[in-house]
């Protein structure tokens, strides 16, 4: 994989495109964050930002240099790593124009090229098209929620005592944790310990699992 090899790829799908001659094949050199329109055309928010046309560049050396070597050293399941590929250049954008159609083609052609006969008996195109309109709306809403569940998991996180919001923290990253666990993360007795877990649990933060040593406490 190389990035001539994406940008001429780029260039052979949008040769009958209509678009542009001059933005089929380059990185894009304007800005091109995803927005969401209402249904009368009006710009009602942006979905998310994409890499300005400074970052793109290096964003996407970066991206082919990363694939080329988690392929060579096989660390990675080769599903998992064309996922992550596909994802990371969408999140890119490197393209003015053909960037979803650029991505479904080269999820066939690296699939394939990692032993999976896969070829798509219907294109997804059209009913992506004229379906455009309500993903990114659904996408906005959601980008709403999900900015509004932060800010009050903030919030809080500021309202908790420091060891517990330590002990939260702690779970959310690694999805399990013991009291012994605990003890060797902040340095607090064990009794100060059960203390904070009996109030994240009265609390409905975390849930106990299992009983006496083999207990250990996850997200509620």
């Amino acid at each position: 994989m190389t990035e001539n090899h994406i940008r001429q790829l780029h260039r052979d799908l949008l040769r009958r495109s209509g678009k542009g001659e001059r933005h089929r094949g380059a990185w894009n050199t304007s800005a091109n964050s995803i927005a969401a329109f209402d249904e009368t055309g009006q710009q009602i928010g942006i979905v998310f930002e994409t890499a300005s046309p400074f970052d793109t560049p290096a964003r996407m050396t970066g991206l082919v240099d990363w694939y080329n070597a988690a392929r060579a050293d096989g660390t990675l399941h080769p599903l998992l790593l064309i996922g992550i590929f596909v994802v990371v250049l969408l999140e890119i954008h490197p393209f003015q124009d053909g960037n979803g159609r650029l991505s479904r083609a080269l999820t066939t052609l690296l699939l394939v090229r990692a032993g999976y006969a896969y070829v798509p008996y219907a294109s997804l195109e059209s009913l992506i098209k004229k379906s455009k309109e309500a993903c990114y709306l659904a996408l906005l809403r959601q980008m709403r929620r999900l900015r509004d569940k932060v800010e009050r998991e903030r919030l809080m996180m500021g309202s908790l005592p420091e060891v517990s919001a330590k002990l939260l923290d702690f779970v959310r990253d690694h999805g399990r944790l013991t009291i012994g666990d605990a003890e060797r993360l902040t340095g607090e007795n064990r009794n100060t310990l059960k203390l904070h877990f009996r109030a994240l649990v009265g609390d409905g933060h975390f849930v106990l699992n299992g009983a006496g040593r083999g207990a250990w406490y996850s997200l509620g």
